[in-house]
């Protein structure tokens, strides 16, 4: 088959899980061509495993202080582009869309008519799942319609009796036997650096590694802080005792994975990382703050690691699943994952009130519009 990939660059996640995901294809004999969209700054590493690729802008959301800004989002909106985008691309010979949840080749597919497959965390929420309350009314209905599939496989840590997949857990996550314990992995993006710094050193019998976007390592007392790098990343992650991130779903699950414990800052205003933050407290998976605080940290570093997740081989099953064609029973394909995965037991679902926010009328008319893309 002729397959366009669609992959947002906005998180290092989508771009990890694109790129074992296109090497499974084309392992079948797929063509697979790759189209890019979102934050255009994002280094693309081993770029020539996404080629022949092209890259648009798309459409992102801003972020300012852990919280994600409505305003700056709205200024950066482009929709003439973005439907230019749409109109322009030539899909003649495509036979499949895939989408890791980027909206310009989901809406590609609609406009020639080619079955559409979207492969991610966000399409969990077209489910029953746990969904934080007070984020953005309608949120479920932006998140369903951000990048609109024929055919979603929604990933999640828990099925929730529903056709959901368990992670994508790329080849080169792996860990020791033993790790040291006290020394914590640090993934903050969306929070201000020196709040993190001034709040870790009250930790003294602690080591911190922090990775930020920093041009050159530096080191402190019971701080060392590392430029972004993937190889480095995997290594400090594999032997640390536990991780302190943003409720991102991709890091989240490499943790899990290796039977990390974790400690998540949710990204405020955000409904997918205060619905992750809920799940992962509903399934006893993890701790969650809501602020950068001494109490919550204090208390979280005191609490053993878990068992280890050991989530099965989802990218192999999905892209041998795409390649023999039974487009129309995703949920044997999840029930065969996960009977190779002993699952947590989940409490109640339902839409809890986590941390209400408000919004200023502007914000809601802004990303509102997303929903009549």
């Amino acid at each position: 088959m002729n397959i366009l990939y669609g992959v947002q660059t906005t998180g290092n996640g989508h771009l990890i899980r694109s790129q074992a995901m296109i090497r499974a294809l084309r392992s079948y004999g797929h063509t697979v061509y790759t189209l890019f969209s979102g934050d255009p700054d994002k280094t693309l590493r081993n770029r020539k495993d996404f080629e022949p690729c092209t890259v648009k802008k798309g459409l992102t959301f801003c972020t300012e202080q852990g919280r994600l800004c409505y305003l700056k989002t709205a200024k950066r909106l482009d929709l003439p582009r973005f439907y230019a985008d749409i109109r322009s691309f030539r899909a003649e010979g495509f036979d499949l869309v895939v989408t890791d949840y980027e909206p310009l080749t989901a809406r590609i597919a609609q406009r020639w008519s080619i079955p559409s497959i979207g492969i991610g965390h966000l399409y969990a929420f077209d489910h029953s799942v746990p969904l934080a309350a007070g984020c953005l009314p309608g949120s479920r209905t932006i998140m369903g319609r951000f990048a609109p599939v024929d055919i979603p496989l929604g990933l999640h840590w828990h099925h929730f009796d529903q056709p959901i997949l368990p992670p994508t857990i790329p080849d080169d996550v792996f860990g020791p036997d033993q790790a040291d314990p006290n020394t914590i992995l640090v993934y903050l993006p969306f929070e201000n650096l020196r709040s993190v710094t001034g709040l870790l050193k009250r930790f003294p019998d602690y080591r911190f590694r922090i990775y930020s976007r920093c041009t050159h390592p530096d080191r402190g007392a019971n701080l060392e802080l590392r430029p972004l790098s993937r190889d480095g990343f995997l290594a400090d992650l594999a032997n640390c005792g536990g991780v302190l991130c943003n409720a991102g779903f991709s890091l989240v699950s490499e943790a899990l994975h290796l039977g990390k414990k974790i400690l998540t800052k949710p990204l405020a205003g955000q409904i997918e990382q205060c619905s992750n933050a809920k799940a992962l407290q509903l399934l006893a998976l993890g701790s969650v703050m809501h602020s950068l605080n001494h109490r919550d940290l204090a208390t979280w570093l005191q609490q053993p690691s878990p068992p280890s997740q050991a989530y099965p081989d989802v990218i192999g099953a999905v892209a041998g699943w795409i390649h023999a064609g039974n487009w129309d029973a995703p949920q044997e394909l999840a029930s065969g994952l996960w009977n190779r995965q002993p699952s947590p037991r989940p409490g109640k679902v339902e839409n809890g009130r986590d941390r209400p926010r408000t919004l200023r009328s502007w914000s809601l008319k802004a990303v509102s519009r997303l929903c009549r893309l």
